[in-house]
């Protein structure tokens, strides 16, 4: 136990006993079918059905949500804040002699 370090609580994940997620899948596209058919009145328009669509479309960023992962670490900006230094430093003195 460190003085400057918290320990992570651990994760939460409830996996429910009753819900079969293929049986949701087909009933939504059963339903979408009928719609399109005519069989029901149009769905409205709902903020969440958009929601995330885009995410789950494209591969990388569903592996960068699945992951966790940030989009740019510290060592990617701690090198590119050295390296402008560097460029500010040339810039004004005209070498990269320190």
């Amino acid at each position: 136990m460190g003085l400057f370090t918290a320990r992570k609580p651990r994760g939460f994940h409830h996996n429910y006993i009753y819900y079969d997620p293929r049986k949701e899948r087909l009933k939504e596209i059963d339903e979408r079918a009928k719609r399109e058919l005519g069989l029901l009145p149009p769905k409205e328009f709902t903020p969440e059905d958009i929601r995330g669509k885009f995410v789950q479309a494209t591969k990388h960023l569903k592996r960068r949500k699945e992951s966790g992962r940030k989009p740019v670490s510290y060592g990617v900006l701690i090198v590119a804040i050295v390296l402008l230094l560097l460029l500010m430093h040339y810039l004004y003195t005209g070498s990269l002699s320190f």
